[in-house]
């Protein structure tokens, strides 16, 4: 897109800052954008003192030593400790950098050039942008690559892999010993019943305790359950499987899955909430994701690319903001 832009003259953002408190949620999904902008970025972490920690999103900006100028032009924050900083930088550089965030900034949503949020969220506005998964760091390459990767660490995958993205318990949702032993069993009579090796990721809140019931009740079919040592196979489980379990209990991680365009069989935990709810519906409605019942039925979808959506809504919005003007 750069060489092409570039081509035809016209001025296109080349520098970047994402501004986070580090938090990889906040942090991963921004990288995501700016890749997909064909950018570099420079990664700023702010852990801000009171009273200035208490006071975001609504306070002022404590002093940070790499916030300063040459200004990019685009910054990218998220999460309410990067807010102030977006105002700052906004402010500091003459409006020259165009500031984006992602997720609700909660303190208004003026003075932004653009604020992404889900589809689920409640804020509009003509800044607003909404898609239903978040953008994220999935790509082509990153998926070829890591099941190339994984086909050499895991001889034991057959052709036919069921790849399995275990999360874990949260405020909403619970992952214990008996929702790790129900799920282990069904993985297994899956594999067993329609021809599957099994391939599992678990996630640091899933616990070590839950990942060996896991492993353990899938002793007797083909299976590789990551250990936890090593590159995480994540990338790797979503390129190399035919199809794929996720736990309902994370946007992330189902919005991800949904890149892929494979059928995803949402796993139930106990608990709820309204917003991961709506998010379910509005993966179901896409008819990316059908609830985990035992069967191998096939569907297809449209893949979910929020993160080339967020991408080139900010270059679209950065060009004519400046008027399309030359490169100079």
């Amino acid at each position: 897109m750069a060489e092409m832009t570039r081509a035809e003259n016209i001025r296109i953002p080349e520098t970047g800052w994402v501004v986070t408190s580090g938090n990889a949620g906040h942090q991963e999904p921004a990288i995501g954008v700016f890749e997909a902008m064909g950018i570099r970025p420079k990664v700023i972490r702010v852990a801000p003192g009171a009273p200035f920690r208490f006071l975001a999103p609504y306070g002022p900006a404590a002093r940070h030593p790499k916030i300063a100028a040459p200004w990019p032009d685009v910054v990218l924050v998220s999460g309410r400790q990067s807010i102030p900083y977006a105002r700052a930088i906004r402010k500091r550089s003459g409006g020259r950098t165009f500031t984006a965030v992602l997720q609700n900034p909660v303190a208004g949503i003026n003075g932004f050039d653009l604020v992404w949020v889900n589809e689920h969220d409640a804020l509009c506005g003509d800044n607003v942008i909404r898609t239903v998964t978040t953008p994220n760091r999935v790509n082509v390459a990153r998926l070829k690559d890591g099941a190339a990767a994984l086909r050499t660490h895991a001889p034991v995958l057959t052709d036919r892999v069921l790849g399995v993205v275990i999360g874990g318990s949260s405020r909403f949702y619970q992952f214990r010993a008996v929702e790790a032993e129900a799920l282990g069993e069904a993985l297994a009579k899956f594999a067993a019943e329609h021809g599957f090796s099994v391939a599992v990721t678990p996630s640091r809140r899933t616990g070590k305790t839950n990942t060996n019931i896991v492993r353990d009740k899938l002793s007797g079919v083909p299976s590789w359950v990551w250990d936890g040592t090593g590159d995480n196979p994540y990338f790797g489980i979503l390129g190399i499987a035919e199809r794929l379990v996720v736990t309902c209990d994370s946007v992330n991680m189902l919005g991800e899955a949904a890149y892929t365009g494979k059928p995803i069989h949402a796993w139930r935990l106990p608990g709820t909430s309204d917003k991961i709810g709506a998010f379910h519906k509005d993966l179901i409605a896409h008819g990316a994701i059908h609830w985990f019942d035992g069967t191998c039925e096939t569907w297809d979808y449209a893949p979910l690319d929020a993160t080339r959506y967020v991408a080139d809504e900010i270059v679209s919005r950065y060009m004519e903001r400046n008027g399309r003007r030359p490169i100079e």
